[in-house]
């Protein structure tokens, strides 16, 4: 037995053990939390924060995030996915009946790495490098965790698919920093204390009361 096929029975047993771990609560909260679109108004926050800091300077911060993201993206779909071929859990056969799925939920074809964690822990990371501030930092990886854990929840990723994506995530949002940080250096010269980020936080943890108000209904 190869060293790659002992991982993936590994991975495949893992998985199948949390996502096992599941209930009605949890089925409706981690399918709205999996949603882009939940988070908009936490996404406008960090993008108002970053305007207030750097005013006309803000255009090359978020144009930092966007490349982000993007590299993010495109690495871990269209590259990653379609060179290792793994298939997502809810798509193989060979496990058709032992996952747990949500309103019928499978996502694509192929699920290595994941795009999800790629890009929510590489926007967790510039913007952390970004604001240098503790109290951020620890709820906005909180947030990016969930969201890669609720993609195993779902039954669309393995466990490697999540650590997968968070690295590339990870490493998009370091090039990007140091990119940014090398040719706009002084974007970062009144910046030593960190930003005020109370308002991003707070629209985390009022999405997350609201998620959990509509997980109760």
């Amino acid at each position: 037995m190869t060293l790659i096929h002992q991982l993936s029975q590994w991975d495949t047993q893992l998985f199948l053990s949390l996502n096992g771990m599941h209930s009605a609560f949890f089925d409706r909260f981690m399918f709205f939390y999996s949603e882009r679109f939940t988070w908009i108004l936490f996404y406008l926050s960090v993008i108002f924060i970053i305007y207030k800091q750097w005013r006309k300077q803000s255009l090359w911060v978020l144009l930092a995030i966007v490349l982000c993201i993007v590299l993010s993206d495109q690495i871990s779909s269209t590259l990653i996915k379609d060179l290792v071929h793994r298939l997502r859990p809810s798509q193989d056969s060979a496990l058709s009946g032992m996952v747990h799925l949500v309103n019928d939920y499978r996502g694509g074809k192929y699920g290595f790495v994941s795009s999800h964690a790629a890009n929510s822990f590489g926007f967790a990371l510039i913007t952390s490098l970004l604001f240098r501030n503790k109290f951020y930092t620890f709820f906005v990886f909180l947030w990016a965790f969930v969201t890669a854990y609720s993609r195993l929840y779902l039954g669309v990723h393995y466990p490697l698919d999540l650590i997968g994506g968070a690295l590339v995530g990870l490493f998009c949002a370091g090039l990007c920093f140091i990119l940014l940080k090398k040719y706009y250096k002084d974007i970062f010269t009144d910046n030593e204390e960190g930003l005020e980020t109370k308002i991003p936080v707070l629209f985390l943890v009022l999405t997350w009361i609201g998620l959990i108000i509509v997980a109760l209904i």
